[in-house]
């Protein structure tokens, strides 16, 4: 037996000490500025997400041992107001709180960490997920990034161009890779498709936690409580021949139509050591196999899954012709059709229900929405093994491995 066989093998048995998902839910997934939670704090938005995690578990808020969200863009890390957010959502002050940022990767990193700390025995629960109100924080309405004139000048390229925008990213990989603009506009059009269909057939019903907020009249002022129930970003009947007409940003080929939407949402999951949901008869979704993180070039940061997926394979002895369903961030067209190509995945297992371009991309819950969104469709699908990936700003590819359980 080779040892990725061996590897392999372990990684399909069940042990007491294996990290269980005991649920995985998200909010409805907004458009910034315009949709569902654009009068929302991003507090409000993870507060239910959080509940209902607990709830679908079957399990108690003081059950929860630590909490890590993880969150880009709001004020202070969102460490104070998400702490508030826990105690004010019921949870015992034994329940902890921290947050993380890894960009786009950050409410994967959160599952990654509260599971490590599974792992090694530091805990038995854990509740990992994500929030983003990019409505109230988005950071690149006029705002100078405030950085070390050292570093603004630096001689290493690679320090420099971390501050590169990320659609400029997108064109490098798109001329890099040879992604042409009809390539991803028709990318993006699958994308709004396959959610359009998702959603018209409610495959997205029982991932999705319904949110009510306040929503102000712009002409009068007033808030009304309003319950969000759907993702609003999705555009059906979308065409080739419309996105085709938009207007590229960044002087190349990406638009406002084959690039991942800026949208508010939050996610949780619910993890847990086996022996302790086993001794309470509990029933998990799947478990939690491991994460691989690859860093590529800051510039064409888009690229970094073709480094981290492989690598997650290798970790993990599981072949690629074994994996079921891959959910793969689509913060541009240009990176996901590259990174399709270059690992040549098979196209009908990525993203069956669309991505980030037709659902909306709050960046710090997207990992943990693409946690949800896997599970439910291997649900569906009646599969058993899913890999989660992104890349990430400045260079980073992150992977994690899924096995659903029935």
């Amino acid at each position: 037996m080779t040892m990725s066989n061996r590897v392999a093998r372990s990684v399909l048995q069940k042990s007491p000490n294996d990290v269980v998902l005991l649920s995985a839910v998200r909010t409805p997934i907004t458009r910034s500025f315009k949709g569902g939670f654009k009068d929302a704090w991003p507090e409000e938005i993870l507060m239910p997400a959080m509940k209902a995690a607990v709830q679908r578990a079957k399990i108690e808020k003081v059950d929860v041992n630590d909490v890590m969200i993880g969150n880009v863009l709001a004020e202070l890390g969102f460490a104070k107001t998400g702490r508030m957010a826990l105690n004010h959502a019921g949870f015992p002050n034994s329940t902890t709180f921290h947050t993380v940022n890894r960009q786009c990767s950050s409410s994967l990193q959160a599952i990654t960490h509260i599971s490590h700390s599974i792992m090694v025995g530091q805990m038995d629960v854990g509740l990992a997920g994500g929030v983003e109100s990019m409505s109230r924080n988005y950071a690149s309405r006029g705002i100078p990034v405030d950085v070390s004139p050292t570093l603004r000048s630096s001689p290493i390229k690679d320090a420099r161009d971390c501050l590169m925008p990320m659609g400029l990213t997108s064109e490098n990989v798109a001329q890099r890779y040879g992604v042409d603009r009809k390539a991803q506009d028709e990318y993006a059009v699958r994308s709004h498709s396959r959610a359009s269909r998702a959603q018209k057939e409610g495959r997205f019903d029982s991932e999705i936690v319904p949110v009510t907020v306040e929503r102000i009249d712009g002409s009068t002022g007033q808030s009304t409580g309003v319950e969000v129930k759907l993702d609003d970003g999705i555009r059906h009947g979308l065409t080739f021949e419309k996105v085709s007409t938009l207007k590229p940003v960044f002087g190349g080929h990406s638009t406002a139509g084959n690039s991942s939407q800026i949208s508010d949402g939050a996610s949780a999951t619910i993890l847990a050591r086996r022996s302790w949901a086993e001794e309470r008869g509990l029933k998990p979704l799947g478990r939690f196999v491991g994460t691989q993180i690859k860093g590529c070039a800051p510039d064409e940061m888009g690229i970094s899954p073709i480094y981290a997926i492989p690598a997650l394979y290798k970790y993990t002895g599981i072949e690629q012709k074994d994996v079921d369903i891959i959910e793969l961030n689509e913060a541009f067209a240009s990176q996901t059709v590259a990174c399709i190509r270059e690992l040549g995945l098979d196209e009908e297992k990525v993203n069956p229900n669309g991505g980030a371009i037709a659902l909306g991309h709050p960046t710090g819950a997207t990992g943990a929405r693409q946690t949800a969104t896997l599970f439910a469709e291997l649900q569906r699908q009646d599969k058993e093994i899913g890999i989660v990936s992104m890349c990430a700003s400045t260079g980073l590819g992150v992977a994690s491995m899924f096995i659903r359980e029935t």
